[in-house]
């Protein structure tokens, strides 16, 4: 359990705040405590002991200063539970709804790594091969990197610099976005160290393009999105109009909530840069419980820890860490930070569970444990 904690901080640039003011925290409880429940959600489901559950540790979350959220279950492929909690716009008072875009930041990954080994499947990408010989203008860094390493973060490529969490350039195009990072030296030699990188997600994007002769955005939508119908999984283009997508909202040490300042994602698709709902997410998960969209092989890849040359594992396999639950369950499983966004997305293979959690907030400390998504999702095996 220590790797899995390790792991999710990694993935979290930002963290949550404990509190807010009393003042705030009484506004906030002003808040619809379910916003909105989806139609596909058994009526029942809403006065079982397990959404009572969900909804007293959503009352929490609210309490400690999270503007608004939403959580969905699934199980064997169906949505059993799917609220809505506090504001999507805290300014136009608009709830927070399973319908909600959030942005969804590091759980973007797992999303880039299924089209990855849907492209394997499909003879279009070598996971062995040279980096160069999908992304030729990429420099060679004299050590071998490839999509494997660079999809469970062995790849030896940095992370953030300061600043560039906040980076506000439009990139066109996904090869501009590596302008970034591309000649910076390697932060290890590939595949001796577990280094969590951003960056090396954007450079597999990169491969990803190649091997599927268009541009990833219409890569992955055409891979993924469309034949699991994630209708409302879009990028996070900021002059676009998008449907139900959240505001945004961060909070730093002795300063009140403000609004999250102005960021372009487009630097970073594959590795932070879409919005999604909960229930796409859980649609999503439940699409990998078993071999169908993906084969057994390729299911086999995201979920299997990769190791390190000397054989230590990551407890990270492709787009996924790979652990248990607090209660011991084997899960797999990816947290998301990002300006005003955080998500948790949990698969539990063995109960044919699915939840996800995403909020419209990011701030200086913690406002809802992992131990606490795990919680709610478990409730509903009992």
């Amino acid at each position: 359990m220590a790797k899995t904690n390790i792991l999710l901080n990694r993935h979290s640039p930002t963290r949550l705040i404990l509190a807010f003011s009393l003042l705030f925290a009484a506004n906030i409880l002003q808040a619809p405590l379910a916003s909105s429940q989806t139609a596909a959600v058994a009526p029942a489901s809403t006065s079982s002991k397990a959404a009572k559950h969900a909804r007293a540790i959503a009352k929490e979350w609210l309490a400690r200063g999270i503007p608004g959220f939403s959580v969905t279950v699934a199980h064997d492929g169906k949505i059993i539970y799917s609220e809505g909690f506090g504001f999507a716009d805290l300014e136009a008072r608009v709830p927070a709804k399973p319908t909600t875009k959030f942005r969804i930041a590091s759980v973007s990954k797992p999303l880039t790594a299924v089209a990855l080994v849907k492209l394997v499947e499909q003879n279009k990408i070598d996971l062995d091969a040279p980096i160069q010989k999908y992304v030729p203008s990429f420099p060679d860094k004299g050590e071998l990197i490839t999509p494997r390493l660079l999809a469970g973060h062995l790849g030896g490529i940095r992370h953030y610099k300061e600043g560039e969490f906040y980076i506000q350039k439009h990139y066109n195009t996904v090869l501009e976005g590596l302008s970034i990072f591309k000649d910076d030296p390697l932060v290890d030699p590939p595949g001796t160290k577990f280094h969590y990188s951003s960056y090396g997600f954007n450079l597999l994007s990169a491969a990803i393009e190649s091997a599927c002769a268009k541009d990833f955005l219409s890569c992955i939508h055409d891979l993924e999105f469309a034949p699991l119908g994630l209708n409302d999984t879009v990028p996070d283009q900021p002059a676009e109009i998008i449907s139900q997508r959240s505001r945004f909202y961060v909070h730093e040490e002795d300063a009140p909530l403000q609004n999250a300042p102005y960021v372009d994602n487009s630097y970073k698709w594959a590795g932070g840069g879409f919005l999604s709902t909960t229930e796409d997410l859980a649609h999503f998960g439940s699409a990998l419980l078993q071999p169908g969209f993906l084969d057994k092989d390729s299911l086999g890849l995201l979920f299997t820890s990769q190791k390190t040359k000397s054989g230590e594992e990551t407890g990270y396999g492709m787009g996924f860490s790979v652990g248990k639950s607090k209660s011991g369950q084997r899960i797999f499983h990816h947290s998301g930070g990002a300006v005003g966004g955080t998500s948790q997305l949990i698969i539990y293979p063995d109960q044919k569970l699915v939840i996800a959690m995403i909020c419209n907030y990011s701030g200086a400390g913690e406002s809802w444990k992992f131990e606490e998504v795990q919680s709610i999702v478990e409730a509903f095996e009992k």
